[in-house]
Protein backbone atom coordinates (compact mmCIF):
# COMPACT_ATOMS: atom_id res chain seq x y z
CA UNK A 1 0.00 0.00 0.00
CA UNK A 2 1.35 3.38 -0.89
CA UNK A 3 1.68 5.86 1.96
CA UNK A 4 -1.07 8.78 -0.13
CA UNK A 5 -3.30 4.98 0.03
CA UNK A 6 -2.22 4.51 3.53
CA UNK A 7 -3.22 7.78 4.43
CA UNK A 8 -6.73 7.97 2.82
CA UNK A 9 -7.65 4.91 4.33
CA UNK A 10 -6.47 6.33 8.21
CA UNK A 11 -8.58 9.68 7.06
CA UNK A 12 -11.55 6.96 6.18
CA UNK A 13 -11.26 5.35 9.07
CA UNK A 14 -11.31 8.21 11.64
CA UNK A 15 -14.48 9.40 9.10
CA UNK A 16 -16.60 6.41 10.05
CA UNK A 17 -15.35 6.49 14.07
CA UNK A 18 -17.79 9.67 13.61
CA UNK A 19 -19.95 7.58 12.17
CA UNK A 20 -20.17 8.17 8.42
CA UNK A 21 -18.94 6.72 4.65
CA UNK A 22 -16.75 8.67 2.50
CA UNK A 23 -19.55 10.34 0.20
CA UNK A 24 -17.34 13.77 -1.06
CA UNK A 25 -14.11 13.34 -3.09
CA UNK A 26 -11.26 13.77 -0.50
CA UNK A 27 -8.56 14.96 -2.99
CA UNK A 28 -7.57 18.25 -0.78
CA UNK A 29 -4.12 19.01 0.45
CA UNK A 30 -3.96 20.56 3.59
CA UNK A 31 -2.13 23.74 1.90
CA UNK A 32 -5.78 23.79 -0.43
CA UNK A 33 -7.39 23.25 2.95
CA UNK A 34 -5.21 26.34 4.41
CA UNK A 35 -6.40 28.48 1.02
CA UNK A 36 -9.98 27.97 0.96
CA UNK A 37 -9.90 30.03 4.49
CA UNK A 38 -7.38 32.43 3.62
CA UNK A 39 -9.43 32.90 0.29
CA UNK A 40 -12.61 33.48 2.45
CA UNK A 41 -11.04 35.46 5.03
CA UNK A 42 -9.87 37.54 1.86
CA UNK A 43 -8.11 41.02 3.29
CA UNK A 44 -8.27 41.98 -0.86
CA UNK A 45 -12.01 41.82 0.04
CA UNK A 46 -13.17 42.93 3.76
CA UNK A 47 -9.71 45.38 3.84
CA UNK A 48 -11.47 46.98 1.04
CA UNK A 49 -15.62 46.54 1.10
CA UNK A 50 -15.62 47.75 4.57
CA UNK A 51 -12.99 50.05 5.62
CA UNK A 52 -15.31 52.64 5.16
CA UNK A 53 -16.97 51.66 8.24
CA UNK A 54 -13.85 51.78 10.44
CA UNK A 55 -12.76 54.98 8.88
CA UNK A 56 -16.67 57.12 9.59
CA UNK A 57 -16.55 55.45 12.77
CA UNK A 58 -13.54 55.62 14.69
CA UNK A 59 -10.76 56.75 12.35
CA UNK A 60 -7.31 55.55 11.33
CA UNK A 61 -7.23 55.12 15.50
CA UNK A 62 -10.06 51.95 14.76
CA UNK A 63 -7.57 50.60 12.19
CA UNK A 64 -4.24 51.40 13.69
CA UNK A 65 -4.89 49.92 16.98
CA UNK A 66 -8.63 48.16 16.59
CA UNK A 67 -7.03 45.73 13.84
CA UNK A 68 -4.35 44.29 15.78
CA UNK A 69 -6.13 43.95 19.32
CA UNK A 70 -9.54 42.57 17.63
CA UNK A 71 -7.38 39.89 15.62
CA UNK A 72 -5.31 38.67 18.69
CA UNK A 73 -9.06 37.78 19.63
CA UNK A 74 -10.31 36.07 16.83
CA UNK A 75 -6.73 34.16 16.92
CA UNK A 76 -7.84 33.06 19.97
CA UNK A 77 -11.38 31.69 19.27
CA UNK A 78 -9.64 30.15 15.81
CA UNK A 79 -7.09 27.91 18.56
CA UNK A 80 -10.04 27.11 20.25
CA UNK A 81 -12.02 25.57 16.94
CA UNK A 82 -8.99 24.22 16.20
CA UNK A 83 -8.58 22.10 19.07
CA UNK A 84 -12.40 20.77 17.94
CA UNK A 85 -11.44 20.23 13.96
CA UNK A 86 -8.78 18.13 15.15
CA UNK A 87 -11.18 16.02 17.62
CA UNK A 88 -13.93 15.75 15.17
CA UNK A 89 -13.16 16.25 11.46
CA UNK A 90 -16.01 16.56 9.57
CA UNK A 91 -18.12 18.53 7.19
CA UNK A 92 -20.69 19.20 9.90
CA UNK A 93 -17.78 20.99 11.16
CA UNK A 94 -19.43 23.48 13.84
CA UNK A 95 -22.71 21.65 13.98
CA UNK A 96 -21.12 18.24 15.05
CA UNK A 97 -19.15 19.70 17.53
CA UNK A 98 -21.92 21.25 19.36
CA UNK A 99 -24.08 17.98 19.27
CA UNK A 100 -21.38 16.17 20.13
CA UNK A 101 -20.70 18.26 23.31
CA UNK A 102 -24.02 19.81 24.28
CA UNK A 103 -26.95 17.71 22.89
CA UNK A 104 -29.15 17.62 19.58
CA UNK A 105 -30.58 20.79 21.00
CA UNK A 106 -27.33 22.52 21.37
CA UNK A 107 -26.18 20.58 17.25
CA UNK A 108 -29.37 22.18 16.16
CA UNK A 109 -29.41 26.04 17.09
CA UNK A 110 -25.62 25.90 16.25
CA UNK A 111 -26.10 24.39 12.76
CA UNK A 112 -28.82 26.83 11.76
CA UNK A 113 -26.39 29.71 12.98
CA UNK A 114 -23.84 28.46 10.94
CA UNK A 115 -25.77 28.03 8.07
CA UNK A 116 -27.31 31.73 8.36
CA UNK A 117 -23.78 33.07 8.54
CA UNK A 118 -22.40 31.10 5.56
CA UNK A 119 -25.31 32.06 3.33
CA UNK A 120 -24.99 35.83 4.42
CA UNK A 121 -21.19 35.97 4.03
CA UNK A 122 -21.76 34.06 0.41
CA UNK A 123 -24.30 37.39 -0.20
CA UNK A 124 -22.08 40.32 1.47
CA UNK A 125 -18.98 39.40 -0.40
CA UNK A 126 -20.74 39.05 -3.97
CA UNK A 127 -22.32 42.08 -3.45
CA UNK A 128 -19.34 43.84 -2.13
CA UNK A 129 -17.20 42.98 -4.75
CA UNK A 130 -19.99 44.84 -7.23
CA UNK A 131 -18.72 48.27 -5.96
CA UNK A 132 -15.50 47.81 -7.44
CA UNK A 133 -16.64 45.70 -10.69
CA UNK A 134 -18.77 48.63 -11.35
CA UNK A 135 -16.19 51.23 -11.19
CA UNK A 136 -14.34 48.71 -13.39
CA UNK A 137 -16.74 48.78 -15.82
CA UNK A 138 -17.20 52.45 -16.05
CA UNK A 139 -13.89 53.07 -16.45
CA UNK A 140 -13.75 50.52 -19.55
CA UNK A 141 -17.09 50.36 -20.90
CA UNK A 142 -18.75 53.76 -20.97
CA UNK A 143 -22.25 53.30 -21.78
CA UNK A 144 -22.71 50.81 -18.49
CA UNK A 145 -22.63 54.11 -16.41
CA UNK A 146 -26.32 54.50 -18.35
CA UNK A 147 -27.48 51.21 -17.85
CA UNK A 148 -30.57 51.10 -16.14
CA UNK A 149 -30.91 54.61 -16.39
CA UNK A 150 -27.99 55.21 -14.22
CA UNK A 151 -29.79 53.85 -11.51
CA UNK A 152 -26.24 52.54 -9.77
CA UNK A 153 -28.03 50.50 -7.32
CA UNK A 154 -30.30 48.61 -10.15
CA UNK A 155 -26.92 48.05 -11.57
CA UNK A 156 -25.05 46.73 -9.07
CA UNK A 157 -27.44 44.08 -8.31
CA UNK A 158 -27.35 43.18 -11.86
CA UNK A 159 -23.94 42.78 -11.38
CA UNK A 160 -24.59 41.16 -8.14
CA UNK A 161 -26.56 38.15 -9.84
CA UNK A 162 -24.17 37.57 -12.18
CA UNK A 163 -21.48 36.66 -10.14
CA UNK A 164 -23.66 34.72 -8.02
CA UNK A 165 -24.74 32.82 -11.13
CA UNK A 166 -21.21 32.93 -12.30
CA UNK A 167 -19.82 31.45 -8.74
CA UNK A 168 -22.36 29.17 -8.82
CA UNK A 169 -21.47 27.28 -12.16
CA UNK A 170 -17.88 26.96 -11.11
CA UNK A 171 -19.02 25.57 -7.61
CA UNK A 172 -21.52 22.77 -10.01
CA UNK A 173 -19.12 22.21 -12.38
CA UNK A 174 -15.27 22.44 -11.21
CA UNK A 175 -14.47 20.53 -8.09
CA UNK A 176 -11.36 19.34 -8.82
CA UNK A 177 -10.84 23.04 -10.78
CA UNK A 178 -12.05 24.83 -6.81
CA UNK A 179 -8.52 23.11 -4.71
CA UNK A 180 -6.81 25.07 -7.75
CA UNK A 181 -8.36 27.90 -7.81
CA UNK A 182 -8.10 28.35 -3.71
CA UNK A 183 -4.26 27.52 -4.16
CA UNK A 184 -4.49 30.48 -6.77
CA UNK A 185 -5.87 32.64 -4.58
CA UNK A 186 -3.23 32.19 -1.62
CA UNK A 187 -0.72 33.94 -4.30
CA UNK A 188 -2.97 36.07 -5.42
CA UNK A 189 -3.40 37.96 -2.42
CA UNK A 190 0.03 37.18 -1.06
CA UNK A 191 1.44 39.08 -4.12
CA UNK A 192 -1.31 41.17 -5.42
CA UNK A 193 -1.09 42.92 -1.47
CA UNK A 194 2.17 43.03 -2.01
CA UNK A 195 1.83 45.52 -5.23
CA UNK A 196 -1.07 47.32 -3.95
CA UNK A 197 1.49 48.00 -0.60
CA UNK A 198 4.47 48.63 -2.96
CA UNK A 199 2.23 51.40 -5.06
CA UNK A 200 0.92 53.26 -1.65
CA UNK A 201 4.24 53.73 -0.46
CA UNK A 202 5.90 54.51 -3.83
CA UNK A 203 3.63 56.10 -6.25
CA UNK A 204 2.21 58.89 -4.33
CA UNK A 205 4.20 62.34 -4.01
CA UNK A 206 3.16 62.89 -0.32
CA UNK A 207 2.57 60.86 2.62
CA UNK A 208 0.58 61.34 6.12
CA UNK A 209 2.50 62.45 9.38
CA UNK A 210 2.83 59.32 12.01
CA UNK A 211 0.22 61.31 14.32
CA UNK A 212 -2.55 60.92 11.38
CA UNK A 213 -2.64 56.57 12.06
CA UNK A 214 -4.30 57.59 15.52
CA UNK A 215 -6.40 60.35 14.35
CA UNK A 216 -9.95 60.02 15.47
CA UNK A 217 -13.52 60.53 13.04
CA UNK A 218 -17.35 60.48 13.86
CA UNK A 219 -18.72 60.76 10.29
CA UNK A 220 -21.60 58.46 12.59
CA UNK A 221 -24.04 61.07 12.65
CA UNK A 222 -23.95 60.14 16.35
CA UNK A 223 -22.42 63.14 18.61
CA UNK A 224 -19.47 60.93 20.03
CA UNK A 225 -17.22 62.71 22.22
CA UNK A 226 -15.61 61.40 25.71
CA UNK A 227 -17.00 58.06 26.57
CA UNK A 228 -19.89 58.08 23.68
CA UNK A 229 -17.18 57.99 21.42
CA UNK A 230 -14.96 55.16 23.11
CA UNK A 231 -17.77 52.73 24.17
CA UNK A 232 -20.52 53.49 21.33
CA UNK A 233 -18.51 54.52 18.00
CA UNK A 234 -15.34 52.73 17.74
CA UNK A 235 -15.93 49.77 18.52
CA UNK A 236 -18.65 49.94 15.58
CA UNK A 237 -15.28 50.28 13.84
CA UNK A 238 -14.37 47.55 14.70
CA UNK A 239 -16.78 45.57 12.30
CA UNK A 240 -14.30 45.72 9.41
CA UNK A 241 -11.61 43.36 11.39
CA UNK A 242 -14.39 41.18 12.94
CA UNK A 243 -15.94 40.71 9.23
CA UNK A 244 -12.64 40.49 7.23
CA UNK A 245 -11.59 37.75 9.83
CA UNK A 246 -14.15 35.31 9.54
CA UNK A 247 -15.28 32.36 7.91
CA UNK A 248 -12.55 30.34 8.47
CA UNK A 249 -14.39 27.35 9.57
CA UNK A 250 -14.31 26.20 5.99
CA UNK A 251 -11.50 24.70 7.05
CA UNK A 252 -13.59 21.88 9.16
CA UNK A 253 -16.14 22.09 6.51
CA UNK A 254 -13.57 20.62 4.08
CA UNK A 255 -12.61 18.07 6.28
CA UNK A 256 -14.01 15.07 4.70
CA UNK A 257 -12.41 16.38 1.21
CA UNK A 258 -9.07 16.86 2.86
CA UNK A 259 -5.95 14.33 3.50
CA UNK A 260 -5.01 14.01 7.35
CA UNK A 261 -7.84 16.49 8.30
CA UNK A 262 -7.52 15.81 12.05
CA UNK A 263 -4.35 17.77 11.84
CA UNK A 264 -4.76 20.15 8.57
CA UNK A 265 -8.03 21.41 9.41
CA UNK A 266 -6.66 22.27 12.73
CA UNK A 267 -3.90 24.19 10.79
CA UNK A 268 -5.65 25.74 8.38
CA UNK A 269 -7.87 27.59 10.77
CA UNK A 270 -5.64 29.51 12.78
CA UNK A 271 -2.93 29.61 10.27
CA UNK A 272 -5.40 31.11 8.28
CA UNK A 273 -6.22 33.76 10.78
CA UNK A 274 -3.16 34.12 11.39
CA UNK A 275 -1.36 35.22 8.20
CA UNK A 276 -4.61 37.38 7.10
CA UNK A 277 -4.30 39.02 10.19
CA UNK A 278 -0.68 39.75 9.21
CA UNK A 279 -1.21 40.79 5.85
CA UNK A 280 -4.63 43.06 6.31
CA UNK A 281 -2.83 45.10 8.95
CA UNK A 282 0.11 45.70 6.44
CA UNK A 283 -2.74 46.50 3.97
CA UNK A 284 -4.52 48.77 5.71
CA UNK A 285 -1.75 50.75 7.27
CA UNK A 286 -0.58 51.51 3.79
CA UNK A 287 -4.45 52.95 2.96
CA UNK A 288 -3.91 55.31 6.15
CA UNK A 289 -0.50 56.35 4.67
CA UNK A 290 -1.65 57.41 1.69
CA UNK A 291 -4.69 59.36 2.85
CA UNK A 292 -3.66 62.89 2.59
CA UNK A 293 -6.60 64.61 0.58
CA UNK A 294 -7.98 64.25 4.07
CA UNK A 295 -10.97 66.71 3.12
CA UNK A 296 -11.88 64.71 -0.40
CA UNK A 297 -11.98 61.29 1.95
CA UNK A 298 -13.92 62.28 4.53
CA UNK A 299 -16.28 64.02 2.16
CA UNK A 300 -20.17 63.19 2.14
CA UNK A 301 -20.55 64.91 -0.97
CA UNK A 302 -21.13 62.84 -4.03
CA UNK A 303 -19.94 65.99 -6.63
CA UNK A 304 -16.44 65.86 -4.53
CA UNK A 305 -16.40 62.58 -3.44
CA UNK A 306 -17.94 60.18 -5.63
CA UNK A 307 -16.96 57.01 -3.97
CA UNK A 308 -18.32 57.10 -0.79
CA UNK A 309 -16.92 58.86 2.64
CA UNK A 310 -14.42 57.44 4.05
CA UNK A 311 -13.78 54.77 0.74
CA UNK A 312 -10.69 53.73 0.13
CA UNK A 313 -11.13 53.95 -3.10
CA UNK A 314 -11.43 57.63 -2.64
CA UNK A 315 -7.75 57.33 -0.76
CA UNK A 316 -6.56 55.22 -4.21
CA UNK A 317 -7.42 58.01 -6.69
CA UNK A 318 -6.63 61.03 -4.75
CA UNK A 319 -3.09 59.46 -3.66
CA UNK A 320 -2.33 58.55 -7.38
CA UNK A 321 -3.78 61.29 -9.24
CA UNK A 322 -6.88 59.97 -10.50
CA UNK A 323 -7.97 56.92 -12.63
CA UNK A 324 -5.01 56.37 -14.30
CA UNK A 325 -3.35 52.79 -15.05
CA UNK A 326 -1.71 52.34 -11.35
CA UNK A 327 -5.26 53.21 -9.50
CA UNK A 328 -6.88 50.51 -12.45
CA UNK A 329 -4.45 48.07 -11.38
CA UNK A 330 -5.30 48.13 -7.61
CA UNK A 331 -8.91 48.14 -8.65
CA UNK A 332 -7.87 45.04 -10.71
CA UNK A 333 -6.10 43.30 -8.31
CA UNK A 334 -8.74 43.50 -5.06
CA UNK A 335 -11.85 42.70 -7.68
CA UNK A 336 -10.13 39.29 -8.87
CA UNK A 337 -9.75 38.72 -4.59
CA UNK A 338 -12.98 38.86 -3.87
CA UNK A 339 -13.88 37.28 -6.60
CA UNK A 340 -11.81 34.44 -5.19
CA UNK A 341 -13.26 34.68 -1.67
CA UNK A 342 -16.63 34.52 -2.60
CA UNK A 343 -16.49 31.18 -4.64
CA UNK A 344 -14.82 29.83 -2.04
CA UNK A 345 -17.63 31.51 0.73
CA UNK A 346 -20.17 29.40 -1.89
CA UNK A 347 -18.32 26.07 -1.25
CA UNK A 348 -18.10 26.10 2.12
CA UNK A 349 -21.70 26.99 2.35
CA UNK A 350 -22.75 24.24 0.53
CA UNK A 351 -20.55 21.96 2.32
CA UNK A 352 -22.16 22.89 5.74
CA UNK A 353 -25.65 22.14 3.68
CA UNK A 354 -24.55 19.10 2.75
CA UNK A 355 -23.75 17.84 5.90
CA UNK A 356 -26.60 19.52 7.98
CA UNK A 357 -28.89 17.72 5.83
CA UNK A 358 -27.49 14.49 5.88
CA UNK A 359 -28.61 14.62 9.54
CA UNK A 360 -32.64 15.66 8.51
CA UNK A 361 -32.10 18.82 10.10
CA UNK A 362 -33.29 21.62 7.24
CA UNK A 363 -36.68 21.50 5.33
CA UNK A 364 -36.39 19.02 2.25
CA UNK A 365 -33.41 17.87 3.83
CA UNK A 366 -33.32 14.94 1.29
CA UNK A 367 -33.28 17.02 -1.53
CA UNK A 368 -29.70 18.81 0.23
CA UNK A 369 -27.84 16.30 0.89
CA UNK A 370 -27.60 14.48 -2.36
CA UNK A 371 -24.53 13.88 -4.31
CA UNK A 372 -23.61 13.54 -7.78
CA UNK A 373 -21.05 11.12 -9.66
CA UNK A 374 -18.41 13.68 -9.17
CA UNK A 375 -18.99 13.55 -5.30
CA UNK A 376 -20.38 17.33 -5.61
CA UNK A 377 -23.71 18.31 -3.00
CA UNK A 378 -25.61 19.89 -6.13
CA UNK A 379 -28.70 20.77 -4.70
CA UNK A 380 -27.18 22.32 -1.61
CA UNK A 381 -24.64 24.82 -4.09
CA UNK A 382 -27.73 25.71 -5.66
CA UNK A 383 -30.15 26.81 -2.70
CA UNK A 384 -26.95 28.30 -0.93
CA UNK A 385 -26.96 30.75 -4.08
CA UNK A 386 -30.55 31.48 -4.09
CA UNK A 387 -31.02 32.22 -0.29
CA UNK A 388 -27.63 34.43 -0.44
CA UNK A 389 -29.49 36.87 -3.31
CA UNK A 390 -32.98 36.76 -1.55
CA UNK A 391 -31.15 37.67 1.77
CA UNK A 392 -29.87 40.99 -0.67
CA UNK A 393 -33.31 41.93 -2.07
CA UNK A 394 -33.15 44.89 0.74
CA UNK A 395 -30.41 46.64 -1.48
CA UNK A 396 -32.65 47.52 -3.97
CA UNK A 397 -34.08 49.97 -2.11
CA UNK A 398 -31.83 52.92 -1.56
CA UNK A 399 -30.65 54.09 1.93
CA UNK A 400 -32.27 57.56 3.30
CA UNK A 401 -28.15 58.16 4.24
CA UNK A 402 -27.06 57.63 0.71
CA UNK A 403 -24.93 55.10 2.60
CA UNK A 404 -25.33 51.21 1.23
CA UNK A 405 -26.42 50.06 4.92
CA UNK A 406 -28.37 46.83 3.37
CA UNK A 407 -24.38 46.12 3.00
CA UNK A 408 -24.03 46.50 6.23
CA UNK A 409 -26.70 45.11 7.53
CA UNK A 410 -25.88 41.60 6.09
CA UNK A 411 -21.97 42.35 6.83
CA UNK A 412 -23.54 42.41 10.66
CA UNK A 413 -25.85 39.13 10.02
CA UNK A 414 -22.75 37.18 9.10
CA UNK A 415 -20.78 38.46 11.69
CA UNK A 416 -23.63 37.70 14.47
CA UNK A 417 -24.28 34.66 13.15
CA UNK A 418 -21.23 33.04 12.46
CA UNK A 419 -19.55 34.04 15.76
CA UNK A 420 -22.35 33.03 17.54
CA UNK A 421 -22.26 29.60 15.68
CA UNK A 422 -18.51 29.35 16.80
CA UNK A 423 -18.91 30.63 20.57
CA UNK A 424 -21.62 27.34 21.22
CA UNK A 425 -19.16 24.49 20.83
CA UNK A 426 -16.29 27.03 22.23
CA UNK A 427 -18.18 27.17 25.74
CA UNK A 428 -19.51 23.36 25.33
CA UNK A 429 -15.60 22.16 25.21
CA UNK A 430 -14.57 24.66 28.17
CA UNK A 431 -17.70 23.30 29.79
CA UNK A 432 -16.58 19.41 29.29
CA UNK A 433 -13.05 20.40 31.01
CA UNK A 434 -10.66 17.59 31.17
CA UNK A 435 -13.11 15.18 30.06
CA UNK A 436 -13.28 16.11 26.48
CA UNK A 437 -11.08 14.15 24.47
CA UNK A 438 -8.31 16.13 22.24
CA UNK A 439 -6.91 14.90 19.07
CA UNK A 440 -3.76 15.27 17.74
CA UNK A 441 -3.67 18.93 18.00
CA UNK A 442 -4.54 20.51 21.36
CA UNK A 443 -4.52 23.12 23.76
CA UNK A 444 -3.57 21.44 26.49
CA UNK A 445 -4.37 23.31 29.66
CA UNK A 446 -4.56 26.44 28.09
CA UNK A 447 -8.06 26.08 26.96
CA UNK A 448 -9.19 26.98 29.76
CA UNK A 449 -8.58 30.84 29.56
CA UNK A 450 -8.79 30.39 25.84
CA UNK A 451 -12.16 29.52 25.48
CA UNK A 452 -13.34 31.98 28.34
CA UNK A 453 -11.74 34.98 26.13
CA UNK A 454 -13.06 33.67 22.94
CA UNK A 455 -16.50 33.73 24.77
CA UNK A 456 -16.63 37.33 25.91
CA UNK A 457 -14.97 38.50 23.03
CA UNK A 458 -18.43 37.00 20.96
CA UNK A 459 -20.88 38.07 23.26
CA UNK A 460 -19.67 41.61 23.20
CA UNK A 461 -19.71 41.77 19.64
CA UNK A 462 -22.68 40.39 18.88
CA UNK A 463 -24.55 43.04 20.67
CA UNK A 464 -22.88 45.93 19.40
CA UNK A 465 -23.85 44.94 15.80
CA UNK A 466 -27.43 44.76 16.42
CA UNK A 467 -27.30 48.21 17.40
CA UNK A 468 -28.32 50.85 14.53
CA UNK A 469 -26.07 52.44 12.56
CA UNK A 470 -27.26 55.55 11.87
CA UNK A 471 -29.58 57.94 13.96
CA UNK A 472 -31.97 57.70 10.73
CA UNK A 473 -32.05 53.87 11.85
CA UNK A 474 -33.26 54.64 15.35
CA UNK A 475 -37.39 54.17 15.64
CA UNK A 476 -39.87 56.84 16.92
CA UNK A 477 -36.31 59.26 16.11
CA UNK A 478 -37.59 62.30 13.33
CA UNK A 479 -35.67 61.63 10.10
CA UNK A 480 -36.23 57.56 10.88
CA UNK A 481 -36.52 55.57 7.67
CA UNK A 482 -37.08 51.96 6.82
CA UNK A 483 -34.18 51.73 4.33
CA UNK A 484 -31.53 52.90 7.12
CA UNK A 485 -32.50 49.84 9.44
CA UNK A 486 -29.82 47.28 10.63
CA UNK A 487 -31.93 44.46 9.94
CA UNK A 488 -29.23 41.98 11.40
CA UNK A 489 -31.41 41.91 14.92
CA UNK A 490 -34.54 41.47 12.74
CA UNK A 491 -33.00 38.07 10.85
CA UNK A 492 -30.83 36.65 13.13
CA UNK A 493 -33.37 37.31 16.15
CA UNK A 494 -36.33 36.63 13.99
CA UNK A 495 -34.40 33.45 12.93
CA UNK A 496 -33.76 31.79 16.78
CA UNK A 497 -37.52 32.85 17.47
CA UNK A 498 -38.74 30.99 14.95
CA UNK A 499 -36.16 28.35 15.35
CA UNK A 500 -37.29 27.90 19.11
CA UNK A 501 -41.17 27.81 18.33
CA UNK A 502 -40.03 25.40 15.54
CA UNK A 503 -38.16 22.87 17.98
CA UNK A 504 -40.84 23.07 20.99
CA UNK A 505 -43.74 22.56 18.72
CA UNK A 506 -41.89 19.55 16.26
CA UNK A 507 -38.38 19.42 16.14
CA UNK A 508 -37.27 18.02 19.45
CA UNK A 509 -39.60 14.53 18.83
CA UNK A 510 -37.70 13.59 15.81
CA UNK A 511 -34.38 15.46 15.80
CA UNK A 512 -31.73 13.30 17.24
CA UNK A 513 -28.58 15.02 16.37
CA UNK A 514 -26.25 13.86 13.85
CA UNK A 515 -27.30 10.44 12.43
CA UNK A 516 -24.84 7.50 11.38
CA UNK A 517 -24.48 6.24 8.02
CA UNK A 518 -22.32 3.34 8.35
Amino acid sequence: MTKMSQIHSDDERRLAELGYKQELNRSWSGFSNFAISFSIISILSGCFTTFAQAWNFGGPFAITVGWPLIATLILIIGFSMSELASAFPTSGGIYWWAAKLGGAKAGFYTGWLNLIGLVSVTASVGYGSTFYINQLLGFYVKSWTNSFGGDYIKQQFALFLIVMVLITLINLYGHHLLAVMNNISVWWHVFGVAVIVGVLLIAPKHHTSGSFFFKHINNSGFAGTGGSFWYFILPLGFLLTQYTITGFDASAHLSEETHEAHINAAKGIWKSIFYSAVGGYILLLSFVWAATKFDLINSADPKLNPFGQGSPIAIFYSALGGDGGLFKLIMFITTIGQLFCVTACLTSCSRMMFAFSRDGALPGSKHWRKVNSSGTPVNAILISAVAGVAMTLPALWKSSTGAPTAFYAVVSVCVISLYLAFMIPIYLRWKAGDSFKAGAWTLGNKYKWMNLIAVAEIVIISIYFILPLYPSAIPFRKGFSWTSVNYAPIITGGALILLWIWWHLSVKKWFKGPIKNI
